[in-house]
């Protein structure tokens, strides 16, 4: 057999076997909508919490040198 008929015999085969889809299910939906909600939740900590570190080193350095001007 050449390339060309093995290449179609499995073409022909694939298509023989291939399952169909479902149909779309109310629970799909629910998995989609639990998803986004969730790559939201966790993006919008990441952000929050991008936001809050840079004011963590800023306040121990206030803190640092008010001990020190104590002394």
């Amino acid at each position: 057999m050449s390339i060309l008929e093995i290449a179609l015999a499995s073409q022909i085969w694939a298509r023989r076997h291939e399952r169909r889809g479902l149909a779309f299910d109310e629970s799909d939906g629910l998995k989609v909508l639990l998803r986004v909600s969730f790559v939201f939740v966790a993006f919008t900590l990441l952000i929050a919490g991008l936001n809050i570190a840079p004011g963590r080193p800023q306040m121990l350095a206030q803190h640092s040198a008010a001990a020190v001007t104590d002394r």
